[in-house]
């Protein structure tokens, strides 16, 4: 199939797509589209072990990652990076988000929430994705940036929406990086970078003064992050600061928004679930988190994660070359009957009775580049999806399932997850 109809087939089913090239030709298979040519899928748990326990210098993550989120992530950010570069960066990243830490975020969490849920109609139907963005926002501002002014995280949200608006083109069409004048979509894009820039180098700047002799006391990110120092004694740059700052925004904002809008749209969906989880909010978070977890195996938030080969490697009985774009299918790997009996039904219970194979369900990658912020997503959709459900009485104006849709690199819910407050919250 050319190219340009295989990335129509992806654009129209995005899930099935990958899930129906596993069941046709097996558990490795390659597709082309359009500027991303012989892109080679493993969709089996020991092959996306091999992937993932590869020898970093022989699978480049951040190299693959760059061809997507270099611009707008920058060369020094931790999804960008390979090797001991990365390792460094990952190093001085990796205690703001341990999970005793990430916990006294639970309250700023669910005053987040609860402030966002006022602004919801009664009886009117409205699209949740917005809200659960704007929730993950502000949670991004005060957990993140340490910024807890209204103000500031109004003129934040303006900057991130035009940034990611403008955001989605250059990433899939490589072409469109070049200026063809003020109006174009690159021109377009470096403008809304910079202003967001500019926003983020001036929290920076405030950070700096404001933890001066109280570097005990603040535990933001960035207060953190800060205080981080490299293996020769240096802090990090203020351009390393940036970097990170932008892939905590870019890789934690919108994937947990959307990850939480698909788990109020699939819990109005499969009553059964929804019914079961309200009853066991009481005794605590074992459905709870069995939900998350079963919300991002049926609706990953991103359909796939890559590795670029730098020598030849054996996989599967074929031997791929160097330069060969590896990806780990994680939908396919979804909904293999052989993991996850019938799976196309939601069923939270799967993850009661037995905990997943590792290799299996990969919602945030694998090996050493599984997601940092791994522990602080689940925990987050936690404690806002608990806030729901205990305050809010919700319904699916439209019974009929919301579909698919690709929204820069995350797959989204059709029509933002249109729901239905039933009467004022509890």
């Amino acid at each position: 199939m050319p190219a340009s109809l295989q990335v129509l087939a992806y654009a129209r089913d995005p899930l099935g797509f990958l899930i129906g090239f596993q069941r046709r030709y097996g558990d490795i298979f390659r597709i082309s589209f359009p500027f991303f040519k012989n892109l080679t899928y493993v969709a089996d748990p020991a092959l996306v072990k091999q992937l993932f326990t590869t020898s970093p210098d022989r699978a480049h993550a951040g190299e693959a990652n760059s061809t997507v989120l270099e611009p707008a992530l920058g060369p020094n950010s931790v999804l960008t990076l390979d090797e001991a570069p990365h390792m460094r960066q990952r190093k001085l990243l990796l205690p703001p988000f341990h999970g005793e830490r990430i916990e006294r975020y639970g309250e700023l969490m669910r005053e987040a929430t609860l402030r966002e849920m006022e602004s919801w109609p009664v009886g009117e139907p409205f699209a949740l994705r917005p809200h659960t963005q704007r929730i993950t926002l502000a949670v991004i501002m005060r957990a993140v940036f340490g910024v807890h002014d209204e103000a500031q995280i109004d003129r934040f949200e303006g900057l991130v929406e035009r940034f990611a608006g403008r955001l989605s083109m250059v990433t899939a069409l490589p072409p469109l990086r070049r200026n063809y004048g003020r109006w174009s979509p690159w021109a377009r894009f470096l403008r809304a970078r910079q202003a967001l820039d500019d926003f983020v180098y001036e929290q920076i700047a405030l950070r700096r003064t404001e933890v001066v002799g109280h570097e005990g006391d603040a535990d933001d990110v960035l207060a953190l992050l800060m205080s981080a120092r490299h293996e020769d004694g240096s802090p990090m740059s203020d351009a390393e600061l940036r970097d990170e700052l932008v892939t905590v925004l870019v890789a934690g904002h919108e994937t947990t928004a959307t990850g939480l809008a698909w788990a109020i749209e699939r819990l109005l969906r499969n009553p059964e679930a929804l019914g079961r989880l309200r009853d066991s909010l009481a005794a605590g978070d074992a459905y709870l988190d069995a939900t998350i977890k079963e919300t991002l195996r049926v609706r990953p938030v991103l359909v796939d994660v890559a590795r670029k080969l730098t020598a030849p490697l054996e996989i599967g009985g074929y031997e791929l070359p160097a330069e060969t774009y590896l990806m780990a299918a994680i939908a396919a790997l979804h909904y293999r009957e052989d993991l996850f009996p019938a799976p196309y039904e939601f069923r939270p219970e799967r993850f009661l009775e037995g905990k997943a194979d590792s290799y299996a369900w990969i919602p945030f990658g694998g090996g050493v580049r599984r997601c940092i912020g791994a522990a602080f997503a689940e925990y987050e959709m936690r404690v806002v999806l608990r806030a729901i459900l205990e305050r809010a009485e919700l319904s699916a104006p439209d019974p009929k399932p919301e579909a698919v849709k690709v929204r820069n690199i995350t797959l989204a819910p059709g029509r933002g997850t249109m729901v239905r407050l039933a009467r004022p919250l509890r």
